[in-house]
């Protein structure tokens, strides 16, 4: 379907070339000249051979032309490869940066294709740690609510405070590692993770069991932050939609395989060898992070001093003796400096909720992953109870189908997502001066988040009254397949459109997107078990299906309508 191109004033002010924070020349890494390419090479299709580009740019006005620019003969798939620009061991960024086997570069975006999948496997290995955590209890509650003589809904706060935990910790995550880097993140905050797993196997009451894991799940969300701000510091826009979809099969680990390994291990040896479990997996992390992840966070020019004149002056300042006041005004502003580094700065990030554009892709991504745990939590309250009364074992097996549907969507809907940005680029005429597609992010919120904000809401009806009505467990397990394909075709594209929104603070993006969605799911987390008492599961996943309707078609309806304007005023501002 071709859309009707946009506004004549909204595409001259749009009309830019893109990626800024892309390749860029440096000296010793040679490029290739267009005139130099094969000829063979030169009948590539769009799709595989056009530089890709992010929202950001110098905003010039389009030439007045009847038909679109003529396009360039250069492909980037056909520009020979660049030799790495290998940075020294000793000149390495990072924890123990020395040992790491694959080398450090100077441009991220030049690694060969299987360096820059082996980085994101890791990645999102990495990525499925946090929500393995806060899964892998689920099957055990009950088992955990008798062992520390505790109610239902007080267990459940174990989840939900890792929830909330999971949405504070990102803010100072994501700003220290744009000025520390992400590979000393990820190392300190696994690092973090083992060690309060450990004490979470040994904890003694509830509230000691919270606590500990609050500060494991928040240890662990590192990677929901500056793991995204990876896949944006390796690959470009235009295939950044499939590589975001692969990262995000990390974090759907946990939904699919966490209850099941919970499940049989709470069977075997008690919830506390869940505990256990992820001591074992954060160490084993450790070690592959250590000698696998290089530094991907783009070193900063320095920025060069005016040349100041070179007389007897200049080269031979006078002493001056500093008062003891001015000693005193100096340190003080260095305090006021790191403390404001410390707690202002990591806070700052929420003020990109002001953009609405970054707004309400925050808001979708958060209401479905709120539904998300409000329906994790009323998979082990129905099944658990009659007619059902399923074992611990069996309850993490019925988590499965929605983490297949997690798994389906994200293999497939970030290849559909890059597909429709291509499409709408190429339907609109969008080409700069070099015959170079301009890819925008609203463009990935298409037909796709249609479907999508259809399906879920729908599977949640389905589920709510067949388990209301004590149908037999296959019918209302099969609805969670479509509710789990639809809300990752929704995170996938959250997730993506906020790296591309903000190219040159992607994990900021996502840091805010992570600190409100999983405000929704601690409260989900919260309110779950009481309103299921007292409504039961087919009116709360009614009332919440009309909710995720309205909010999901509004949200999709208001980009494709004010998208471009949105992004070009939050453009200028986020330059001034």
């Amino acid at each position: 379907m071709v859309l009707e191109p946009e506004k004549a004033d909204l595409e001259a002010a749009s009309h830019v070339p893109q990626d800024i924070d892309g390749p860029v020349t440096h000296p010793g890494v040679s490029t290739t000249k267009d005139g130099e390419l094969d000829s063979s090479k030169r009948e590539e299709t769009d799709e595989d051979s056009i530089h890709s580009h992010s929202s950001l740019g110098t905003i010039e006005p389009v030439p007045q032309e009847t038909e679109a620019p003529q396009r360039s003969k250069s492909k980037s798939s056909s520009v020979r490869s660049r030799p790495l620009s290998i940075i020294p061991r000793s000149k390495r960024r990072g924890l123990f940066a020395r040992f790491t086997i694959i080398p450090e570069v100077e441009r991220p975006y030049d690694y060969k294709r299987s360096t820059k999948w082996l980085i994101t496997l890791q990645v999102a290995l990495a990525a499925a740690a946090a929500p393995m955590g806060s899964a892998i209890l689920l099957p055990a509650l009950p088992q955990l609510a008798i062992d520390l003589h505790s109610t239902p809904t007080i267990t459940n706060l174990s989840v939900a405070m890792y929830m909330l935990s999971m949405s504070i910790f990102p803010l100072w995550w994501s700003s220290f590692s744009e000025t520390l880097g992400r590979r000393t993140i990820y190392l300190v905050s696994f690092a973090l993770f083992a060690l309060w797993n450990i004490v979470s196997a040994v904890s003694t009451s509830m509230g000691m069991l919270i606590v500990m894991r609050m500060l494991g799940g928040g240890a662990s969300a590192s990677v929901q932050a500056v793991g995204a701000g990876t896949i944006a510091d390796i690959w470009e826009v235009r295939e950044r939609g499939k590589a975001m979809g692969i990262f995000y099969l990390g974090p759907l680990l946990g939904p699919l395989l966490a209850p099941i390994i919970g499940g049989v291990l709470s069977q075997a040896w008690g919830w506390r060898s869940t505990q256990w479990f992820q001591v074992i997996y954060g160490g084993v992390l450790l070690i592959i992070l250590t000698f696998c992840l290089p530094e991907t966070l783009a070193v900063k020019q320095p920025a060069i001093p005016p040349t100041q004149p070179t007389d007897e002056k200049s080269v031979r300042p006078a002493l001056t003796r500093v008062s003891t006041r001015q000693s005193v005004q100096m340190k003080t502003k260095k305090v006021a400096k790191v403390l404001k580094r410390c707690f202002i700065d990591p806070l700052s990030v929420l003020l990109y909720l002001r953009f609405p554009a970054v707004l309400i892709t925050v808001y979708l991504a958060s209401i479905t992953f709120g539904s998300l745990y409000m329906l994790n939590i009323a998979i082990q309250q129905t099944f658990s109870e009659k007619p059902y009364n399923f074992k611990v074992i069996i309850l993490g097996l019925l988590y499965i189908p929605s983490s297949l549907g997690y798994l389906a969507a994200s293999v497939l809907g970030g290849r559909w997502s890059d597909y429709i940005m291509h499409r709408e680029a190429r339907a609109a005429g969008r080409y700069d001066e070099q015959g170079k597609l301009m890819f925008r992010p609203e463009d990935r919120m298409r037909e796709n988040a249609w479907i999508a904000a259809a399906i879920f809401p729908g599977a949640l009806i389905w589920y709510g009254w067949a388990a209301d009505k004590g149908i037999i467990w296959i019918v209302p397990i099969i609805s969670n397949f479509f509710f789990g394909v639809g809300s990752m075709v929704v995170f996938g594209l959250a997730t993506t459109m906020l790296t591309e929104f903000m190219p040159k603070r992607s994990s900021s993006g996502v840091a805010v997107n992570n600190f409100i969605r999983n405000i929704f799911s601690c409260v989900a987390g919260i309110i779950a078990q009481p309103l299921i008492a007292a409504i039961g599961v087919g009116w709360l996943f009614t009332g919440l299906a009309i909710i995720c309707w309205v909010s999901a078609f509004s949200v999709v309806w208001a980009m494709r309508k004010y998208g471009p304007k949105w992004r070009i005023s939050m453009d200028e501002k986020l330059r001034m």
